[in-house]
């Protein structure tokens, strides 16, 4: 599929059993997707599959079982380096997710390449998963943190402060692609092309955005790129991190035990080069089949078209909410990824969701892991849609609905 006229958007959804389905005796409206988006039967299928014909462990045994899986393992990892155009399979890392991959890359880079005085640099749209594990850094190195600011209730990055921050005692930028309570796009090829003429080292938070738009890495040039397969419609328990190879090979192992070794001693060891030195113990097997499913199934639709699709329902529902009175809506006005955060008047996010839920609607409400942002906009928390390709313009129009008789009923 190429052309988003050919996509009927609405017949995709009998993909995902998980969908069909009344909450409350009311259709489900699916729109909590930043925080985990459903799985295709293809993806679910995949996983079966292996458990029934093919479980084993991988890399150790001779036998067939443990061949079939450790084949579909590693062809996991090359189908990974393909979907963000990776130079090679070895630059795949298996991980849990997003925060894991990030964790990997403070503790084993991190540790060896900063010291007291140098500079971590991050954005204030960032993810908890892109902020504590720096400043558990800071803490054990005596670096410092300093971050790109954003400019208000847009949630656009102040990039005018750039060069200003990237300072010589910068030696790693961490930022977030694609904000999961703003939903702000932030152009990453820029601010890595930035960094790296003063060689500063890059990371790049791909969990919004590796499923929604096309991802390329070479493209971006960061040195780090991570994100999780619970929100790409893959497993939950299984993320990536890509690394660039030449920055793999300075960096020590994240844990030690079987798989990651070349050797083992009684005083010493010798370890395996990457991907496998990052990966110790029986890794999550079934979790790369369902993830080479889903960006199959994705790449089938096209992220372009899914893009198209998903920035179309949120610029629709920004617009609707937009017409309500009484409401403050967070996001850029331009380039909005598929997600709308906002506020009623009076009415806390929690209540908001629970009384959305009751309308067969899922939304999320809370501060969506960016306490530091929502403190910064002058509150705790925010409810929030987000959207997939699943989901519809009519379901919009239902959320619409919703919110208006939640007004109501704050209203008498």
């Amino acid at each position: 599929m190429s052309d988003t006229k050919t996509i009927d958007w609405s017949k995709l959804r009998a993909d995902f059993p998980i969908l069909h389905q009344q909450v409350h005796g009311k259709p489900l409206v699916y729109f909590d997707n930043a925080a985990t988006s459903q799985k295709p039967r293809a993806v679910i299928d995949a996983l079966v599959h292996y458990y029934e014909h093919d479980n084993a462990n991988v890399h150790r045994g001779i036998h067939e079982l443990s061949n079939r899986a450790t084949n579909a393992f590693e062809a996991a990892r090359t189908r990974t380096a393909k979907f963000i155009n990776a130079k090679s399979a070895d630059e795949i890392i298996f991980t849990r997710g997003t925060t894991e991959s990030i964790n990997l890359v403070a503790a084993t880079w991190g540790a060896k390449h900063l010291k007291a005085g140098d500079v971590i640099l991050l954005t204030e749209l960032e993810h908890h998963s892109n902020l504590v594990p720096w400043q558990m850094l800071a803490a054990k190195t005596g670096a410092k943190l300093a971050y790109v600011p954003v400019t208000g209730d847009d949630g656009v990055l102040d990039l005018s402060q750039l060069d200003a921050l990237l300072t010589p005692a910068v030696k790693i930028f961490s930022m977030v692609h694609i904000s999961n309570s703003m939903g702000t796009v932030n152009p990453v090829a820029e601010m890595c092309a930035r960094a790296k003429k003063l060689g500063i080292v890059t990371l790049v938070d791909g969990a919004q955005s590796a499923g929604h738009l096309p991802v390329d890495v070479q493209t971006i040039g960061c040195d780090f790129f991570a994100f999780s397969g619970h929100k790409i419609c893959g497993p939950t328990g299984i993320g990536v991190l890509y690394g660039r190879t030449e920055v793999l090979a300075t960096m020590p192992p994240y844990q030690g035990g079987g798989e990651m070794i070349l050797s083992v001693g009684y005083q010493k060891s010798d370890f395996k080069p990457a991907p496998h030195r990052f990966e110790a113990g029986t890794p999550d097997i079934s979790g790369p089949i369902g993830l080479h499913a889903a960006m199959d199934y994705l790449d089938a639709i096209g992220r372009a078209n899914i893009w198209r699709h998903d920035q179309e329902l949120a610029n629709y529902a920004a617009e609707q909410l937009g017409s309500l009175k009484n409401i403050r809506i967070f996001g850029p006005k331009n380039n909005r990824a598929g997600l709308v955060s906002f506020l009623l008047k009076d009415v806390h996010a929690h209540d908001v969701v629970t009384l959305a839920d009751q309308g067969g609607v899922a939304l999320r409400g809370g501060h969506h892991c960016t306490q530091p942002l929502m403190h910064k906009l002058g509150v705790e928390s925010t409810a929030r849609a987000s959207f997939y390709f699943y989901n519809t313009k009519a379901e919009v129009d239902t959320f619409i609905e919703v919110i208006k008789e939640i007004q109501k009923f704050f209203a008498a």
